[in-house]
């Protein structure tokens, strides 16, 4: 199912998509985040996207079904997907040719969209009642056009959207057919379980991956949770020689899989609850290899992440817990004494966490796409 939402600013679209993609179990997209996503990619339509968006330049309406259908081709939106903010333009709409089942418009009057938008707080710079009023000027002058071509095509669906949250939900839902949602949310339920590994060194960003697929409710297991709880109750010290003699203590009774060891029941039990489970910090090869071995149904992929040798260890640096745990002996020895180096090099995913955490979170969200739609 192909879904497009329509609607000026302020009318729930956002909302609705999130909601709709939990429910159907296909991917929620804006064209803001196709473009910012293409614009990182070095290829001459990332370098275009990226001077123009820089510029603050309108991208073309023939360069953006471009993006738009080059960015829909990935695996992950076979199935369908919510696409919100595309086709703006009735010149965009007739040559878009990736077939749209239902366009959604959710029908909001000006001022309500106006007072939504003036005390909503996501700290927009052009959140000023000008910049407001002009973009809903803008919406009435190139996608009136739109939402009655889809009208004629007989695929439009109008919403009250000053309803509650969950009646405009409801309604949304009524709007498609009860035989759409019966059928397709079985047919598009995560069939296979999955793991996802966050591997890097310190200072990477690996904790703020795992934060962000928290605010997902996805359970995290963290391996090196156990270590650092054993220093903690023996009044040890959190530097290297001490991290060092007892990794490589416990390995070498137990064998280099010992996190995994200690940590499977927890991801058995994670995974009985939710589909997916991320595990922040395996670093040997043999554990990757352990839970291949004692969880041959589930799909376990490896994310790593990667940051320059001075910002990662920058970070390290002003953590308030474990301060002194960063350098290059730490990351030799994690490297090298826990055999991480072959788990970062078969790694399915590498995000480079250099850029601001808008940009880092929008890597994950790709991650987290391809993980549960593809």
């Amino acid at each position: 199912m192909k879904l497009v939402l329509i609607g000026i600013q302020g009318s729930g679209k956002s909302t609705q998509g999130n909601l709709l993609s939990k429910q159907l179990k296909i991917p929620y997209l804006s064209t803001g985040h196709i473009f910012r996503a293409i614009a990182k990619e070095k290829t001459k339509l990332g370098h275009e996207v990226k001077l123009l968006m820089s510029s603050g330049l309108l991208i073309p309406d023939d360069l953006t079904i471009e993006i738009v259908n080059t960015y829909l081709s990935k695996p992950e939106y076979k199935r369908g997907y919510i696409l919100d903010g595309f086709p703006r333009t009735l010149k965009q709409a007739k040559l878009y040719k990736n077939n749209v089942d239902k366009v959604i418009y959710l029908e909001v009057p000006d001022k309500e969209a106006l007072w939504r938008l003036a005390y909503r707080k996501d700290n927009r710079d052009d959140n000023t009642v000008k910049a407001i009023v002009k973009r809903i000027e803008l919406f009435h002058k190139h996608t009136s056009a739109v939402i009655k071509y889809y009208e004629e095509e007989g695929k439009l669906v109008t919403i009250d959207g000053t309803e509650k949250i969950e009646k405009v939900n409801r309604n949304i839902l009524k709007s498609l057919g009860k035989q759409l949602i019966k059928n397709q949310i079985k047919t598009w339920q995560q069939k296979k379980k999955a793991i996802i590994a966050i591997v890097g060194l310190p200072g990477s960003g690996k904790t703020e991956a795992a934060n962000f697929f928290v605010h997902k409710n996805v359970p995290i297991v963290k391996f090196g949770q156990v270590l650092n709880d054993y220093i903690d109750q023996h009044q040890l010290k959190h530097d290297e020689k001490t991290h060092k003699r007892l990794r490589e203590g416990w390995r070498k009774k137990r064998g280099a899989d010992v996190f995994a060891q200690m940590n499977e029941q927890y991801i058995r039990e994670s995974l009985k609850k939710k589909s997916i489970v991320v595990v922040e910090g395996m670093r040997s090869w043999e554990e990757c290899l352990y839970l291949k071995k004692r969880f041959p149904e589930v799909r376990i992929y490896i994310l790593n992440i990667y940051a320059d040798k001075d910002i990662r260890r920058e970070r390290a640096a002003g953590r308030k817990y474990r301060p002194k745990l960063w350098g290059e002996e730490r990351e030799i020895n994690e490297l090298l004494g826990t055999n991480m180096g072959p788990t970062i090099a078969m790694a399915d995913f590498l995000i480079k966490n250099n850029y601001s955490l808008e940009q880092f979170h929008d890597k994950l969200e790709e991650v987290d796409r391809v993980v549960y739609f593809a």
